[in-house]
């Protein structure tokens, strides 16, 4: 594994956060929103107390990871939960680690602000992402429903 670095990004840092989103939306093959929506959203989210960036990096490159994470209270839990959304790693900085180093600072940071659960999504054909969540402890399995938990979604 390489020596990688992961950090909590600062406004000034919106750049480089920007160019890995609209990198992670051309990934998913899209093309909306478009750039300048994008950096407008990135500058909306790190001025927001419940939102989070990581960055990350391979050694002392630039950054070349990316997870957002958001913060909200949980009344099941009477706690924060934390959802890490949109992780992504640039294909070059694949299989040094990056992935699992900005899992772990982001369950880190939850921990941090007293978060007794995190949870994503993943699409179920995204097979490195499962097999990398699944090997750091996540599961849609929940034992007191006797299934998997699914995330379902309907656009307005």
């Amino acid at each position: 594994m390489s020596d990688v670095r992961v950090w909590r990004a600062s406004p000034g840092e919106a750049a480089d956060v920007t160019r890995l989103m609209v990198a992670f939306r051309n990934w998913w093959k899209r093309d909306w929103p478009d750039d300048e929506a994008f950096a407008r959203g990135v500058e909306r989210l790190l001025a927001d107390e419940n939102t989070d960036y990581l960055l990350g990096a391979v050694g002392d490159g630039a950054p070349s990871g990316v997870c957002q994470l958001r913060f909200r209270f949980s009344l099941w839990w009477d706690a924060p939960d934390c959802l890490l959304e949109d992780l992504y790693v640039e294909d070059a900085a694949r299989g040094h680690g990056l992935g699992e180093a900005l899992v772990n600072a982001a369950v880190a940071r939850a921990r941090g602000r007293g978060c007794r659960r995190v949870e994503l999504d993943t699409n179920e054909t995204n097979a490195p992402a499962i097999a990398l969540y699944e090997r750091l402890g996540f599961s849609s399995y929940v034992d007191d429903a006797g299934g998997h938990n699914r995330f379902m979604r309907l656009h307005l």
